[in-house]
């Protein structure tokens, strides 16, 4: 087993404060406590970590800055803690800077790729995300979804966790069967020629305008529903006239999601459940609870006493004839996965909220133990309104893809004209591509984006160009240094400002990945690697490298290499290449 401290260097100063308060806290007569959990991180310019009253207030029959002072006065300062201080009803604890330089140093240089990455834990997590219609290009709106859950699923691998990526194809609803229809009853001349070449785009037209024609004609859409139809009952010709309509949109989206880095480990059909016989046994099972209600034919589960309210305490989960709702096979769908993981993870736009309520209690009636999780992000919208397929008012993602290569490979040719064409292209696409998914993943998932193009390539600021240039600078320096030193003397280290706030940086990585995975917030994974690069590009400042005494130099030179893998580790995780030149 790998020591904690190898993993985490931040772990020997976190260990020695909670060491420290659970005996104060004891000596005081304020009880046992696990101090572990309270630990906040305050301001950095308040200390490294910092430790609540509020909880002690009560037994201790004190104000808890009262309490904070007396914590305060009996922690004697050494070791790893450098300094205490109160704030308010804070419990403040500065680290050594020397002594987490030398553990943090030694190891970044012992782990390299792998630092950040945390214990191996028990148990598979099955991370569904984007399961987007394959009925058209993906759209920017949608591209949302495959970023955010790619990145968790580089998260959640780092945290220790066995994850598959899993995308359910819808492959017997309503868009495909309109999708399957236009290819078969409408002949390519009357559709609008597609921009490009890629299967997606080309197929798009036939959707759209299928779509117009069975708002408009009677009799497009009863073939339409008809082959709906067929398809929830498996027909097997049907079926493959459907997989042969979505196969080729479905691959040309994969193409544009593996330009942006994203990949899935599998795909799995809506119609497997009901061939295998899942979402009957769903049925049956639904039908047996003591929930279940009838109406018209129609069977529903009564939902009202799980908080459900208003028009919606009614959860149908067949029709009148019997057959199943895309929202039974979804439930059929959890119950497999369910078998197959320990842990179910689904990305979902902030419209599923309710249905994801609805079928997280459907499988706790059905006997489930473990309910899903779910990450919700709101929408990517145009100024003008919601992006639509069907409207055809979109900005597809292989457009932005085009226009962000482009823009960087004009920045580029300004900043680095002595560069062949091809080596500046190849630089505008790592640059553009990280523009990209950084834009996006930056934001809350909670919080809705306009789409600005603007802002969508800010190449800037609090951007993936700025992190990437970091890791680039580091490269160029230790490139100009030759030869890094092999062995480092930590003794008598002080450190100027600059160097010991890059030190805790440096030190906190394995910190925000354990976050990122365990509260399922991807963006905090990009905050942190902008502030890595804000820090590096402080140091570099303000401690001169190359020009420093040896045993200076070394230090600062280690500091560097440091930068430049935590920079790479953490633009790995967020799906963006580090380039070593700009």
């Amino acid at each position: 087993m790998i020591d904690l401290a190898e993993i985490e260097p931040f772990a020997s100063f976190r260990n020695s404060v909670v060491l420290a308060l659970e005996s104060t806290v004891d000596s005081l007569g304020y009880g046992k406590i696990d101090a572990s959990r309270p630990l906040e991180t305050p301001e950095e310019s308040m200390g490294d970590l910092a430790f609540p009253c509020f909880a002690l207030a009560k037994q201790a029959r004190k104000a808890p800055p009262v309490i904070a002072g007396e914590i305060a006065s009996k922690i004697t300062v050494g070791g790893e803690i450098a300094g205490v201080e109160v704030k308010g009803p804070y419990v403040n604890f500065r680290a050594d800077a020397s002594k987490l330089a030398k553990a943090t140093v030694e190891s970044i240089n012992s782990r390299k790729s792998e630092y950040g990455n945390l214990e191996k834990v028990p148990g598979k997590v099955i991370l569904e995300h984007t399961s987007a219609n394959p009925n058209g290009p993906l759209h920017v709106g949608r591209a949302r979804n495959p970023i955010i859950g790619d990145t968790l699923v580089r998260l959640f691998r780092a945290a220790g966790h066995n994850v598959e990526a899993q995308y359910y194809l819808d492959d017997i609803g309503k868009q495909v069967a309109i999708l399957t229809w236009g290819i078969n009853n409408i002949p390519p001349g009357k559709i609008e020629p597609a921009e490009r070449d890629k299967k997606d785009h080309q197929m798009v037209g036939f959707y759209q305008t299928a779509n117009k024609m069975m708002d408009e004609d009677p009799a497009v859409a009863a073939g339409i529903n008809e082959l709906i139809g067929k398809c929830e009952v498996v027909d097997p010709k049907v079926m493959q006239l459907v997989e042969a309509a979505y196969k080729p949109v479905l691959e040309g989206m994969m193409t544009s999601l593996g330009r942006i880095g994203v990949k899935m480990d599998s795909f799995i059909p809506e119609s497997d459940f009901l061939k295998d016989g899942t979402v009957e046994k769903v049925i049956e099972g639904l039908s047996k609870s003591n929930f279940c209600g009838e109406e018209g034919g129609a069977k529903y589960l009564e939902l009202s006493s799980f908080g459900i309210q208003g028009k919606n305490t009614k959860f149908f989960f067949t029709r009148s004839d019997g057959t199943s709702l895309y929202a039974t096979r979804d439930i059929a769908y959890h119950t497999w996965k369910l078998k197959q993981a320990d842990r179910l993870v689904n990305v979902l736009g902030e419209d599923h909220k309710l249905e994801a309520r609805q079928i997280a209690i459907a499988l706790e009636i059905l006997g489930a133990k473990t309910k899903p999780e779910s990450v919700f992000y709101s929408f990517v919208s145009l100024p003008e309104g919601k992006m639509s397929t069907r409207r055809g008012r979109v900005v597809y993602l292989d457009d932005l893809i085009d226009e962000a290569t482009e823009q960087a490979y004009d920045a580029v040719s300004q900043k680095r004209p002595e560069l062949s064409e091809e080596h500046r292209r190849k630089i505008a696409e790592v640059v553009g591509l990280g523009a990209i998914r950084y834009n996006i993943i930056r934001i809350q998932p909670e919080k809705p984006i306009v789409f600005k193009w603007e802002e969508a390539l800010n190449f800037e600021g609090n951007s993936a160009p700025f992190i990437q240039y970091s890791h680039a600078r580091a490269c160029s320096i230790l490139g100009k240094a030759g030869a890094l030193p092999l062995n480092l003397d930590f003794s008598g280290l002080r450190l100027m400002p600059a160097e010991a706030s890059l030190v805790k940086t440096l030190a906190k990585m394995p910190s925000v990945v354990r976050q990122g995975a365990e509260s399922r917030t991807p963006h905090v994974m990009a905050t942190y690697a902008y502030e890595v690069a804000e820090k590096f590009n402080q140091f570099y400042r303000d401690c001169p490298v190359l020009s420093a005494d040896e045993k200076t130099k070394s230090f600062r030179l280690a500091l560097v290499d440091c930068s430049r893998q935590v920079l790479a580790n953490a633009l790995n995780l967020l799906g963006i290449e580090a380039p070593v030149e700009m």
